[in-house]
């Protein structure tokens, strides 16, 4: 059984990543910081129990980047909203348990991934709940047809994320794992 851990990256230019934080710490601060933030998470996050998936963005700079390991499997993100793009990466990965991260959460560990994936073990899916009311990961199990109504009228980068995500997969099994926080802004880099 295949166990996919996609990480989402964006290719770390100033004014295109992490657009708050730069304007704390400036645009290529930020884009700094995002560059070697999503490198080290790499790096730690090497597993033989998983394969990485590296989903990117903008598409063809990103198949193309000499930024991320290139012994890693590239796929483009494509276009829409973040639930068209996530619903996209769980749909068209290999059956078998994923796990969907973002780049942006510091506090990560491979620990963290054992055990959703072992959430889905007995779960349909399950989340990494952040402070902020989104989350950090995504899972699902993908041994049938994802929830239809998945990622549904989301309001994205609000407090009302994940509540929305649960209110659009009624009867799912969900599990729920520790609360990480991302990085949007300087505030959120303080330990």
């Amino acid at each position: 059984m295949q166990r996919t851990l996609v990480i989402m990256v964006k290719e770390p230019r100033p004014g295109r990543v992490k657009t708050r934080l730069g304007r704390d710490i400036g645009m290529v601060g930020a884009a700094w910081w995002f560059r070697h933030q999503t490198q080290s998470l790499i790096r730690r996050l090497r597993d033989p129990r998983w394969q990485i998936v590296l989903a990117v963005s903008p598409d063809r700079e990103g198949l193309n980047s000499r930024i991320w390991p290139v012994d890693l499997l590239r796929v483009p993100q494509g276009n829409g909203d973040l639930g068209d793009r996530m619903g996209r990466m769980l749909r068209d990965m290999p059956k078998g348990p994923i796990c969907l991260i973002g780049a942006d959460i510091p506090g990560i560990t491979r620990g963290h991934i054992a055990r959703a994936f072992k959430a889905l073990g007995s779960t349909q899916m399950v989340f990494g709940p952040a402070p902020d009311g989104g989350y950090w990961l995504v899972g699902a199990q993908r041994y049938g047809a994802l929830p239809t109504n998945l990622f549904r009228d989301v309001r994205w980068s609000t407090e009302h994320a994940l509540a929305d995500t649960l209110v659009s997969i009624p009867g799912t099994r969900v599990a729920f794992l520790d609360h990480l926080r991302d990085v949007d802004t300087v505030a959120d880099l303080k330990p």
